[in-house]
């Protein structure tokens, strides 16, 4: 088993969850939403190239995309539209990934802090922890791609919550299930782990310094050591 990890984890001083796809299970909801919505407006686009294109990149650049690709005039209203969908379809059928709850309480009980940062907004965010139960496990832990001017693949979310948190970006790892996601730790000079439980091919996570992992389990075995 790759050692990377172990070696990381004993280090880390705080871990930094991306959302959708890590911890909630909304990464094979989002991009069917926007594909529809997409070809609604004249942009026809399926699921898994919405994933290729967006996954992980803020809402305000998803926005901007469709906006200049559609062949109707797109109102302002469209991203209020596009999260109220996703909220109600997740509300449907909330889920974690697989393994969420048993490493979060191995990170409790080692005293290792988490906290989640993600391109979505608060109000998304919160909905989707709340849904499944783990709101009250990253309260005042909440760091939203709104509270930055540039969102990921930009390193200044990451780097927001590390200093929020006071912690120094070496000691952070994030655990991230998109490219863009890692091209952000990376640029903010963290170790990444990407996670490829999801929908996301391990092929295009290989950038993270520390590994691909298909289960979040692993990090407790690979923290062990």
């Amino acid at each position: 088993m790759n050692t990377r990890p172990r070696r990381a984890l004993r280090d880390t001083r705080l871990v930094i969850f991306d959302c959708d796809g890590v911890l909630v299970d909304t990464e094979r909801i989002g991009p069917a939403i926007v594909a529809e919505m997409a070809t609604e407006v004249g942009w026809p686009l399926t699921p898994a190239q919405v994933r290729r294109r967006f996954l992980g990149r803020p809402e305000s650049y998803l926005y901007e995309q469709v906006r200049a690709h559609a062949t109707v005039p797109l109102g302002p209203g469209w991203l209020g539209v596009y999260r109220n969908r996703v909220r109600d379809a997740f509300a449907a059928r909330p889920h974690t990934m697989p393994g969420v709850r048993e490493l979060l309480d191995y990170l409790d009980l080692r005293q290792l802090p988490y906290c989640v940062a993600s391109s979505g907004s608060h109000e998304r965010i919160e909905h989707s922890l709340t849904a499944t139960g783990l709101i009250e496990r990253f309260t005042g832990k909440v760091f939203s791609a709104d509270d930055v001017p540039r969102g990921k693949p930009a390193p200044d979310l990451f780097l927001h919550a590390a200093r929020s948190l006071g912690c120094p970006p070496a000691h952070c790892l994030v655990v991230e299930d998109s490219p863009a996601g890692v091209d952000a730790a990376l640029a903010a000079g963290m170790p990444a782990v990407g996670y490829s439980g999801g929908p996301t091919e391990p092929g295009v996570l290989s950038h993270a310094t520390l590994g691909v992992i298909p289960d979040l389990t692993h990090l407790m075995v690979t923290a062990g050591g």
